[in-house]
């Protein structure tokens, strides 16, 4: 395994960072394809024994439920000073006033679920799942600047917003002094790289480390387009970010998968291997966050850490990409705010 520090910070991370949103209890708010405990174990046993020591879940992943789970697994297998276990929140986990978003009120209450959760008394990075436009910035960094101070956390991170958001909030806690983002979760692939144009060079300006989420376009980048899996088949947010694409986009998307897999034939590779080998080689990636739940997934992962594209490989790989849509910034979804009474 290769490491790395994290963006300007004295962190040492994995190059990989394994994604925890296949972990969870199917039938709380999970998915088809969730893993349960025992499904995951082996899959963690072999992400620690690769040399992984990075991994990103959610309060919101499978209802909270993939925070407990891993929280039980890295107990029964890992070192806790030797892992750095990164969570989120922003998403309600309750159809009830203030059970979601930024607010003070929220993130206090959403920090200390995920402590308890993941059974342990501090997390490694906390993120905002998202940006909170109804709770002013002020408001969001002086409550995770309290949570740090407070021993709770160690690093704090954001995830997909626009480049001059992000910049507005890191002038805020620049001028505040308040504690610094020092990540940023946005979605980068072969199909999707509007991020190249601000955002990424803004992290490498500013020092922060890019984790970029769904590095293999929830697995559009792992097979021929018209090759479907249960996951392709059922995955709302999947559906959701590919809706958005128009005519031109989508073509642009046929013309690029089709490439990836000629240039995967000719090299004798899987596609997932030289999709991730592409994102791994920007320059402003740190760790992407890779999603498994096989234990092929994990070693096509890992085995693309060794491979090298040429500058000729890389041009073929992007000459068919068009602009298109911003996409990837989801909101928290509208309810009719209810209290709970309690019998």
């Amino acid at each position: 395994m290769k490491y790395v520090k994290f963006g300007n910070t004295g962190l040492t991370v994995s190059k990989l960072c394994l994604g925890c949103m296949s972990i969870g209890d199917a039938a709380a708010k999970g998915h088809d394809w969730t893993l349960d405990e025992d499904a995951s174990r082996p899959l963690v046993r072999r992400a620690l024994e690769q040399g992984i020591n990075f991994f990103d879940t959610a309060n919101m992943y499978s209802g909270g439920t993939s925070e407990e789970i891993t929280g039980r697994l890295f107990k029964d297998m890992a070192r806790r000073d030797e892992i750095v276990i990164a969570t989120k929140a922003f998403f309600p986990w309750r159809g009830a006033p203030n059970t979601g978003g930024l607010s003070a009120k929220s993130l206090m209450h959403a920090v200390d679920d995920s402590l308890k959760r993941l059974g342990t008394d501090y997390i490694d990075l906390y993120q905002i799942h998202r940006l909170d436009h109804e709770t002013p910035m002020e408001e969001i960094l002086e409550t995770l600047d309290a949570i740090v101070r407070s021993g709770k956390v160690r690093y704090i991170g954001a995830s997909s917003m626009f480049a001059w958001q992000l910049m507005k909030m890191l002038h805020i806690s620049d001028l505040r002094h308040l504690k610094r983002f020092a990540s940023m979760q946005n979605y980068v692939n072969l199909l999707y790289r509007e991020e190249e144009r601000e955002m990424l060079p803004l992290c490498a300006d500013q020092g922060l480390a890019v984790m970029p989420w769904s590095p293999m376009a929830r697995g559009k980048l792992t097979r021929p387009w018209d090759v479907t899996t249960n996951r392709s088949k059922t995955d709302p947010i999947a559906k959701l970010l590919y809706a958005q694409a128009d005519a031109g986009a989508h073509a642009s998307d046929l013309a690029i998968v089709d490439g990836l897999q000629k240039l995967a034939d000719k090299r004798g590779l899987p596609m997932a291997q030289i999709a991730l080998a592409w994102v791994l080689h920007k320059p402003e990636v740190t760790t992407p966050i890779i999603g498994a739940t096989k234990i092929k997934h994990l070693d096509d992962a890992i085995a693309a850490l060794d491979v090298a594209l040429s500058d000729d490989e890389i041009a073929e790989l992007e000459q068919h990409y068009v602009p298109r849509k911003v996409a990837g910034m989801f909101s928290r979804p509208p309810f009719e705010p209810k209290v709970s009474v309690l019998d």
